[in-house]
């Protein structure tokens, strides 16, 4: 195995307990792994060189777990992170899968269940702080419609809006520091989901208390699932100075949430996400929000994160050959991409220019070869 593509802490690639101790199951058939324990996920994990372990809630301490029961299990968790060091960068809530949930959680029309969703997300922000987390991330899976007749679209903002507000608070009130990232969907589970995309997540943050303390976790699934391109969101973000954490994956247009290995499908996308955050220095953790096939067995999950890791090493060694290529190189100056950050001009400077449209409209830009260079690239032949 080269050992260029070792993973190592310092990659700072980090997984969720759902995502190795995914069982298998899906709506069509039944569990075909055991359940697996958050400790050994935390031990197998620092064994193949990752940085970082994230969780829901309920990954972690089971509904209905008593108090004592629930210290007993951080107090266990806690020191098997202290034993390999792995951290705890991010930390969430399940707020979909109990049937309290079935009309949404902040967003539900009962006050009652939203208030019951409160309460379990300041428990799940209070656990993660306790652990270390920096970020939690927020996706509202259950806050969408099927029957818009029953639901006002404009109300049911305002409660999302009061629910981000609120839990803003409760960190100010608690003092944690934690951010919040808000995790786009367009749809699945529900028809049609709440904050579809990037840009209307991006929106709704300029609406809320504390816009400063809410960010953004895109994740390449969400956004390729209705045609989108996953690395122009993630640049929007950055834009923006709203990405605080992301979730890698892999997924086919027009299909179901695949949360396949990362890689594994739409490469250039994966390709061109790794080049932009690598080439902006963004400091945050490379999660993958992905699931092991339902085909493999417990080991197979370990060929899953390994893979995961490896995929993203070898597109950034990619990214780094492109910075290197002599003939991709001059295909970009040929496209004049460095020009693109060139300022248009001063209002006085674009009057007084008289541009030549003939000479301008005959022009070429070679995005032919640049593009087939960078297809071979990623080919291996180059």
């Amino acid at each position: 195995m080269n050992e260029e593509f070792t993973p190592r802490p310092e990659d700072h690639f980090t997984f969720g307990l759902w995502t190795v101790g995914n069982p298998g199951r899906d709506p069509f058939g039944h569990e075909v792994r055991p359940q697996l324990d958050p400790v050994e996920s935390v031990h197998r994990l620092a064994e193949l060189g990752a940085y970082g372990v994230n969780f829901h809630d309920d990954d972690l301490v089971p509904p209905g777990s008593s108090a004592a029961e629930r210290d007993a299990i951080v107090a266990r968790f806690r020191a098997a992170l202290d034993q390999t060091g792995l951290r705890v960068p991010m930390a969430t809530t399940n707020l979909f899968s109990r049937p309290v949930f079935k009309d949404g959680a902040f967003t539900a029309n009962d006050p009652e269940v939203r208030r019951f969703a409160l309460r379990k997300t300041f428990r799940a922000i209070d656990l993660g702080a306790e652990l270390g987390a920096e970020t939690y991330v927020m996706w509202g899976g259950r806050e969408g419609v099927e029957a818009d007749a029953a639901k006002d679209a404009r109300v049911a903002l305002d409660r999302y809006k009061e629910a981000v507000d609120l839990c803003c608070e409760h960190i100010r009130d608690r003092g944690h520091g934690l951010r919040i990232a808000l995790e786009p969907k367009p749809n699945e589970p529900r028809g049609d989901l709440f904050l579809p995309t990037v840009g209307h997540a991006l929106a709704f943050i300029n609406e809320l208390e504390w816009p400063d303390m809410v960010g953004l976790n895109p994740e390449f699934a969400h956004e390729t699932m209705s045609g989108l391109s996953f690395h122009h969101g993630v640049a929007q973000a950055l834009w923006h100075d709203k990405l605080f954490h992301i979730d890698l994956n892999a997924q086919r247009i027009g299909k179901f949430d695949q949360d396949f290995r990362f890689g594994s499908e739409g490469i250039r996308d994966a390709f061109y996400t790794v080049r932009l955050l690598e080439d902006a220095g963004w400091e945050g953790m490379r999660h993958f929000d992905a699931h092991p096939y339902r085909t493999e067995d417990p080991e197979g999950v370990w060929d899953f994160a390994r893979g995961c890791m490896r995929s993203y090493l070898i597109l950034k060694a990619k990214a780094e050959r492109m910075r290197s290529d002599p003939e991709i190189q001059a295909a970009l100056r040929a496209a004049q991409a460095d020009r693109l950050a060139e300022p248009t001009g001063t209002l006085a400077e674009i009057r007084a220019s008289s541009p030549d449209e003939p000479t301008l409209a005959t022009q070429g830009y070679a995005h032919e070869r640049l593009d087939q260079l960078v297809t071979e690239l990623l080919m291996g032949v180059r």
